[in-house]
This record gives C-alpha cells, sequence and structure tokens, in this order.
C-alpha cells in the first residue's frame, strides 16, 4: 500500500482535532483590541491556533522565532496570511534573528510571549539599542533559561514564569520531552538504547524524564551533574552520579539538558569515545561547543546526522547540536501540548488583565491563571 502524504490543512485539521483545551481557553480570552503582543516562540504547527486565535480575538501580533532550527516555513507562511507579522525562517542566521529581534521591540509592543528571553533581555540589556522601554505592561516566560537570564536584569515591568509550575513541570519538562527525544532518535538513527551507555547531562526535570525513558527503553543510564543538590536528588533516585569527565569516555550517547551553555566544552570532544553519539534536549543551541566540532573534518550521513573525524575516532552529532526532539522531530504529542498550549494561553490573559497591575520583577504564574484550563 503507497502512504499518503497529509496535506498542510490535513495536518493542521488533526492538530485543531486533538487540541480542544487550547481552542476553549482561547474563547474565554478577554477582547484583545489595543493589544499589541510581541511573541518569541517555537514556530511549529502546533502553535498555528494560537496564533489564529489570538489575531481572532482583536489582538495585534509580531511574531519571531526562540530557536531557528525549530521554524517550519510553511507555519510562518500561514501565519502570515492570518495578519500576523512574522520575521522568521527555518535555519536564519544569528544577525538576522537579532535584527528580527530589534524589529519586534521598535514595533513598540505593549504586552510580550516569550519562550528563552530574548525579546526582554534584548529591551533590557545595557548595551541595547535605543528604544521605548516604558510600553511594556507585562510578560510571560515559558522557560528556565529564559528566567535565569532575566533574574540579574532590572526589570521595569512583571514577569510571569510558567515553567516552574506542576504542570509545565510535570508534564512537558519531566515527561514529554524525554520520550519525544528518544523516539526522534530512534526514527533518525534506526538504533535503539539496548547495550549502549547514555549519559544525561544534567538532572533538573527534563534530564530526569530523559534519564527514566532512557532506561526504560533499555539503556543503561549515568548522570553527570554539578549542582550538588541535583546530584544526590539523581543518586537517591538509584543512578550511578559521575563527573563529566569521568563519564563522558565511557558513554555511547551523550544527552545535555541543562539549558546552559558550553556544557560539552572544547576539552571534553577528545575524550569521546569511538562512534560516541551527541545530541542536546535542552533551549540553548550551545550546549555542545559545535564551534570546536566544525574544525575537524565531517560529512553528512543522514538526514540531522553528521560524522566528525577526530584522530582515530569517528563522532556523530545530532542535529547540529539544536533542541533535538523539535528540530528533527514533532515535539510533544497534539495531546500533551494541548495542556501546555492552554496554561500558556491562560497566561496571554493574565497579562493583558490584573498581571499588568503587578509589581515590577519575576513572579510565578498564580494559579488562577491557570487551574481553571486543566
Amino acid at each position: 500500500m503507497v502512504m499518503q502524504q497529509a496535506s498542510f490543512e490535513q495536518q493542521l485539521a488533526w492538530a485543531k482535532q486533538h487540541m480542544t483545551r487550547s481552542l476553549r481557553a482561547l474563547a474565554h480570552l478577554p477582547d484583545l483590541n489595543g493589544v499589541r503582543l510581541a511573541c518569541s516562540l517555537h514556530l511549529d504547527l502546533k502553535m498555528l491556533p494560537l496564533v489564529e486565535g489570538l489575531l481572532a480575538k482583536g489582538a495585534d501580533l509580531f511574531i519571531v522565532t526562540c530557536n531557528p532550527t525549530t521554524v517550519r516555513d510553511q507555519v510562518v507562511d500561514a501565519m502570515r496570511q492570518n495578519g500576523a507579522q512574522v520575521e522568521a525562517w527555518h535555519d536564519m542566521p544569528a544577525e538576522a534573528h537579532l535584527s528580527a529581534v530589534n524589529q519586534a521591540l521598535t514595533w513598540q509592543p505593549t504586552h510580550l510571549c516569550e519562550m528563552g528571553a530574548d525579546l526582554s533581555y534584548g529591551l533590557l540589556r545595557e548595551d541595547s539599542f535605543p528604544v521605548e522601554r516604558e510600553g511594556v505592561q507585562a510578560s510571560l516566560e515559558a522557560t528556565g533559561s529564559g528566567i535565569n537570564r532575566l533574574e540579574n536584569l532590572n526589570l521595569p515591568y512583571p514577569v510571569f514564569n510558567w515553567d516552574d509550575l506542576p504542570v509545565k513541570e510535570g508534564l512537558h519538562n519531566r515527561h514529554m520531552v524525554g520520550l519525544t527525544t528518544w523516539q526522534t532518535f530512534f526514527a533518525r538513527t534506526h538504533l535503539t538504547l539496548h547495550e549502549k551507555h547514555v549519559l544525561v547531562v544534567g538532572y533538573g526535570s527534563v534530564g530526569q524524564g530523559i534519564a527514566n525513558v532512557a532506561r526504560a527503553y533499555g539503556g543503561t543510564v549515568m548522570i553527570a551533574e554539578k549542582d550538588p543538590v541535583r546530584a544526590i536528588e539523581a543518586s537517591y533516585d538509584g543512578w550511578p552520579v559521575r563527573t563529566l569527565e569521568e563519564a563522558i569516555s565511557d558513554a555511547d550517547v551523550i544527552v545535555t539538558a541543562t539549558g546552559a551553555s558550553g556544557v560539552i566544552a572544547a576539552e571534553h570532544i577528545p575524550l569521546l569515545k569511538d562512534n560516541a553519539i551527541l545530541l542536546n534536549c535542552g533551549h540553548s543551541n550551545i550546549e555542545i561547543d559545535v564551534a570546536t566540532l566544525r574544525t575537524y573534518p565531517s560529512e553528512p550521513l543522514l538526514p540531522y546526522i553528521k560524522a566528525f573525524q577526530i584522530d582515530q575516532k569517528r563522532i556523530y552529532l545530532l542535529a547540529g547540536g539544536a533542541m533535538f526532539n523539535l528540530t528533527a522531530g514533532e515535539g510533544d504529542s497534539l495531546n500533551a501540548f494541548d495542556v501546555t498550549l492552554a496554561v500558556m494561553i491562560s497566561g496571554i490573559g493574565h497579562i493583558v488583565g490584573q498581571g499588568a497591575n503587578w509589581s515590577p520583577g519575576i513572579h510565578l504564574l498564580p494559579r488562577e491563571g491557570w487551574a481553571k484550563v486543566i
């Protein structure tokens, strides 16, 4: 039987059929006329119902990507056709991405919805370009890495952190990233984890999920974690905990899940064993020192798989070190992301309402701002 490729319209209709919480949350938003919402998001199919719903409520939208590797150009086209201003394309260079962020800020938004804090950081850092800062009333931030970037800034408006909500941390971070990472790994490499030593670097909620699913799929898992509290937590959870320098030479598969930069650094690369596979599941595309890897001879082998020759060893990098599950795969399942997106939509309702009256600084999104959609 010949498999037919579903059209974009069919894929979108299927997504909407399984994202009913999000659609209900959009229906309960207030009138958004006068709201100028700048968004920094992953621009995959699952974000299109959000954009359609916000525009239908009267909001003006300026959208940039939080990660150029996860952009689906067909989704960008559809968002533009619906009336959003979108400055993004797949694999856009860093200079173009920075320009897009600057354009979004020059557009003078009243509110921000972010994954990674590119907009807030661009607006508030000391060397930022001249732009009106007083117009932003409130912001919503979805990632731990974004919150970390904002902690040392003098925020003139409230920023609502929803990464640490039980529903986000427990569902998306703790379960879905790990599940979809290994599903994508199997699909792209045609390998399982049996007889493989898997090193998970970072034992936050994402790392915990990656470790558990790797073990369920037959991998022998070890943890590298700098934070002593998380390291002892991993030990009490039954994982062997080693330093990165000790463990990396024994690992067949190395997964970074920290949200930090330069986790696998230049000095670690010579320690990798022959045929080791490197991938990243954190928000940052620079957890692995890809720049150093690129100084070695390389060749593309399969989609999203590149081989590097390091002395007598062959090392494989997946998805260029970018967020693997959404760059090389589809990310969260529709039904799981439906919960996450419904929470984000409720958070938007909060920042355009009472949230704008909160004091400047970082706040956890209050329960009344999201629990009703679960």
